[in-house]
């Protein structure tokens, strides 16, 4: 059974959906903001919350295309508004200081070298893009350390390829079915693509990252038996961020956390009478009730009975056996017909 640990927290079947806040570059390069959105993120209930580490120079050239979710070419936005190491060791630090999960994500191999060498890797969350960049991906799983890696933008020949790379080097491994629009169409999404990888990669931790801008894909994801659920996360849906059109506030985060804990406890498979279904029960089930006055000696007949609440007689299913029975005394009209009233 696949199964990956970050940080003492077990992440599988048979373990709570792990919640991640993806508070990506929505902080602007503002530290304190970056703060608050560990704070929110912890008092969300969220497991951890994860932030981006960008090197420009290393991850991309100049001039590279514009995405439609940045104003500014991208290049030029991380050189403004990425946080730099020591953001991040500062902010790791105030994660273990409140109880919450740093996690990042290194857009580069000198960026996840970073990130190891300071101690700030629990995990290596890879972004879709760098899915397929399989020499830094053998590189970073030489750490040892657990890769969740999405798959949006690709192929599941392309993620098998990835796959295939990265198992023998024993690096425990995640994947999160992702879909790279920025809002996504919903008919794009296909969660049934998790049950797919489910099948594919039964060695490998299977999750969902999603960009939808509100909640019920996630929890659709969590019904399909998603182990992890990754959210972008914005202070303020008002306040300009490069993924703002795809975040939720904190209070949705709340519910995201609420409403995946409840879903996840609702995927048994067990159908049995439940302790708090017993007194229900006894009123809801239907007994068999006599419809007139019967007198002793009389055979029963099919309209002398027939079924009304409380269940704490003769069960209505068992009618054909007292039908053409005769009563041994006297049977008021509308009374619950008991074993010993007939032979």
């Amino acid at each position: 059974m696949a199964e990956i640990e970050i940080n003492g927290r077990k992440i599988g079947k048979g373990h709570a959906p792990y919640i991640i806040a993806e508070g990506c570059d929505n902080h602007m390069g503002d530290l304190d903001a970056a703060k608050e959105m560990v704070l929110q993120a912890k008092l969300a209930g969220a497991d951890c919350i994860k932030f981006q580490h960008h090197l420009p120079d290393e991850e991309m050239l100049p001039d590279v295309p514009m995405s439609d979710n940045f104003d500014i070419p991208l290049y030029e936005f991380l050189k403004l508004h990425a946080l730099k190491l020591d953001d991040h060791i500062e902010l790791k630090k105030y994660c273990d200081e409140i109880g919450i999960t740093y996690l990042c994500t290194p857009f580069s191999y000198q960026a996840a070298c970073e990130l190891e060498d300071a101690g700030l890797a629990y995990a290596f969350k890879i972004g879709s893009g760098e899915m397929t960049d399989i020499p830094s991906l053998k590189r970073i799983a030489e750490f040892g350390k657990p890769m969740i890696i999405s798959s949006g933008m690709c192929t599941l020949e392309e993620l098998d390829r990835t796959y295939a790379a990265l198992k023998p080097l024993g690096a425990p491994l995640a994947f999160t079915n992702c879909l790279s629009e920025y809002p996504p169409v919903y008919e794009d999404v296909n969660l049934g693509v998790l049950k797919e990888m489910q099948k594919r990669y039964p060695d490998v931790v299977i999750g969902h990252s999603d960009h939808t801008p509100d909640l019920y894909t996630c929890y659709a994801a969590v019904a399909m038996g998603a182990d992890i659920i990754e959210k972008h996360v914005i202070l303020n849906k008002t306040i300009p961020g490069p993924d703002q059109a795809v975040s939720i506030d904190f209070h949705d985060l709340h519910n995201l956390v609420d409403g995946c804990q409840k879903v996840y406890k609702s995927l048994g498979n067990e159908k049995k009478v439940r302790l708090k279904e017993e007194m229900i029960r006894k009123w809801a089930f239907r007994s068999i009730v006599s419809t007139c006055e019967i007198r002793k000696g009389e055979t029963i007949t099919a309209d002398m009975v027939w079924s009304k609440r409380p269940g704490t007689g003769i069960p209505s299913w068992q009618m054909d056996d007292v039908i053409g029975k005769t009563a041994t005394r006297d049977i008021e009209k509308n009374v619950l017909i008991k074993r010993e009233d007939f032979e």
